[in-house]
């Protein structure tokens, strides 16, 4: 593609992820333009965005010439036909997560884009969460020494089904349930860290007691034996005390962070990349950090690092125009979905599993 072409962007549903998350990036990010979206039963993003175009299926999508890449924010059954359907079309492709709900189909996905020459990746955002870039730093300048345990959280409190509707809150959606929901974020971030673990020990429930409710609680125990390493991965709907949202231990010192990346909330408020402390933590919470590094103790706060889910859209927007490599690339998110699948039959034999 010329490395001088505007990217043409049409977006597959019209919901929380597309509004809050994919459109905002993409109205930010130089070099892409948002023409087109999908709403299978109402015309609300015509009124938000004139002079786009919208679509009441996904083959109407498609049949766009100018189209470059579509953004599939759908619900999660969607997610395999509809981007395989834009691959064979010869689109580039962002998922929203999880990628899949089967590792199979990931693997079909990553083969097809290969095939077709086109970008497949998935919105895999909080890499780009500040806490975690934090972290990453840490880790990489072993103000830690080795670390050999991390724990990743993502709770709220909801004592309660949110719509009688919700999909998500249903057991008979393909897909449904927290570790299809917020797993994904937890998982990729371990894998990004530390390479697929060799073990998975899963233990899922629906502790709310919700009337055919999908699973609503999980721990994950992610081993990885020959680094001497274990990471421990969950999310709770019955957290009104919030845990830490990281903890970790190393040979040298330990770093514990609470309260959540401030951008989703930001977007929420339309505060936008560009604008004044965007992606910026307030000093309340800070991770505090307590080691012997370089001969040295130190136990304090650590500044958090700037927050960036706009470098995700810029970095899609060089990799379709050859200027650089696929951060996130499908065969990575494709390891998240295989842990997702793990996790299950853990659950249901009450095993660790090998992958």
């Amino acid at each position: 593609m010329d490395s001088g072409k505007v990217i043409n962007v049409g977006v597959v549903g019209y919901g929380f992820s597309a509004k809050v998350f994919h459109i905002p990036l993409i109205n930010c990010c130089p070099g892409m333009k948002l023409v087109s979206v999908l709403e299978r039963s109402s015309e609300k993003s015509a009124a938000d965005f004139p002079g786009i175009m919208v679509v009441k299926t996904i083959d109407e999508m498609l049949s766009s010439q100018i189209l470059d890449l579509v953004v599939i924010t759908s619900v999660n059954s969607t997610h395999y036909p509809y981007a395989m359907a834009a691959i064979k079309a010869g689109k580039n492709v962002i998922v929203e997560k999880p990628f899949t709900i089967s590792h199979t189909e990931a693997a079909e996905l990553a083969e097809a884009a290969r095939k077709h020459n086109v970008v497949l990746s998935v919105y895999h955002n909080r890499r780009f969460d500040s806490d975690f870039l934090t972290i990453k730093k840490l880790i990489e300048s072993k103000a830690l020494g080795q670390v050999v345990e991390i724990e990743t959280r993502f709770d709220r409190f909801r004592n309660y089904k949110k719509n009688p509707n919700a999909w998500r809150e249903s057991k008979d959606e393909p897909g449904s349930g927290i570790l299809f929901d917020l797993g994904p974020h937890l998982i990729d971030q371990i894998v990004c860290l530390f390479g697929t673990p060799e073990t998975v020990f899963a233990q899922l429930s629906n502790q709310r007691l919700i009337e055919n409710g999908p699973d609503d609680v999980f721990h994950l125990v992610l081993g990885y034996p020959k680094k001497n390493f274990t990471a421990i991965v969950g999310a709770s709907m019955l957290a009104r005390i919030k845990p830490p949202r990281f903890r970790i231990f190393g040979t040298n010192g330990s770093f514990v962070k609470y309260g959540l990346d401030v951008q989703e909330g930001q977007l929420i408020k339309k505060v936008f990349p560009g604008h004044a402390g965007y992606g910026v933590e307030d000093e309340s919470i800070w991770g505090t950090l307590d080691t012997d590094y370089n001969g040295l103790h130190f136990s304090g706060k650590i500044e958090s690092s700037k927050g960036d889910y706009l470098a995700y859209y810029e970095n899609v927007r060089d990799s379709i125009l050859g200027k650089a490599e696929l951060l996130v690339s499908a065969e990575q998110a494709a390891v998240t979905v295989l842990i997702i699948e793990k996790a299950f039959e853990s659950a249901k034999t009450n095993t660790v599993v090998t992958l």
